[in-house]
């Protein structure tokens, strides 16, 4: 802003200052541009993809490959929308959402328990750690004989699978987190006076919170396909459930409803996939690995 010879602003440098800022927007307004530009930039990508899906959907569809089994969007996208104003539904999402929170839950209570105790005691890990890895690549459907054997066509048999196909991940990414921590981080918490559990609390868990944020993601891939598999194969009587819908709409032959359950249930695959990237991101923030945008 101009000052004269007196030291005091010229009255027409204060007018236009003042119409200045009457064309500026204010703090709030500006806060508001940047929560619009943040939300557009992470909305159109995902928009995107589902725009080309759709168009190469429905292009396959009007070329007629498999038109009595393969059902266009227009239908399916119709018939998820009926079936999304119907108790059924919701009542078999609840139900698998309750299976895979409980299934998940114990697996990664197990997984960081086992994973906490191979990586610290030498022997422990000499004698089970390799097992850990047969474990996680073992298909999860080859235990359903077992599970069905040893708890009969019950929830438990489902809930069984689940924890055997993701704990092991579980553990092996905390396993991972451990190794990668530094030595002289090590020894500097020792000289500060942390031992065994506050050493645990206050340094390791922190140092392999990202590889263990990454098991986590990978078990809970796990424990969905087990879920699902699991519900496909072991029917319980009056528990209706994602997966209990699928195969009926299988028997059925109806492969309008069956695409639209297959709908829902990626997309419930993908929302906790984006859980998980909210965390994954939150850690690496902290970390100093991203840049503040």
């Amino acid at each position: 802003m101009a000052i004269n010879a007196s030291g005091k602003v010229p009255r027409y440098a204060e007018k236009l200052t003042y119409l200045e800022s009457l064309g500026a927007p204010s703090p709030e307004q500006q806060r508001g541009r940047r929560l619009a530009a943040r939300a557009w930039n992470g909305a159109w990508p995902p928009v995107l993809a589902i725009a080309i899906v759709l168009a190469i959907w429905q292009l396959i569809h009007l070329s007629g490959w498999k038109k009595s089994i393969f059902p266009g969007p227009g239908a399916t996208l119709s018939n998820l929308w009926d079936q999304l104003h119907t108790g059924l539904l919701w009542h078999a999402i609840a139900t698998t959402a309750e299976r895979a929170v409980i299934g998940f839950g114990l697996a990664v209570l197990i997984g960081a328990v086992v994973g906490a105790l191979v990586s610290r005691i030498r022997p422990l890990r000499a004698a089970v750690g390799s097992l850990i890895t047969g474990l996680q690549t073992m298909p999860s459907i080859a235990w359903f004989p077992f599970a069905i054997i040893l708890f009969g066509i019950s929830t438990t048999a489902i809930l069984f699978v689940i924890v055997l196909g993701a704990a092991p991940s579980i553990a092996n990414g905390l396993i991972a987190g451990v190794d990668y921590t530094p030595p002289l981080l090590l020894k500097a918490g020792e000289m500060m006076g942390l031992r065994r559990i506050s050493l645990w609390r206050y340094l390791i868990l922190p140092a392999s919170l990202p590889a263990f944020v990454a098991g986590l993601k990978q078990g809970w891939a796990f424990a969905w396909r087990s879920l699902m598999a699991g519900e496909l194969l072991v029917i319980i009587a009056n528990q209706p459930s994602l997966g209990v819908l699928l195969s009926t709409d299988q028997d059925q032959s109806d492969m309008v409803s069956a695409t639209a359950i297959i709908i829902v249930i990626l997309v419930l695959g993908i929302i906790v996939d984006q859980l998980f990237g909210l965390a994954d991101r939150g850690i690496r923030r902290r970390w100093g690995l991203t840049g503040s945008s």
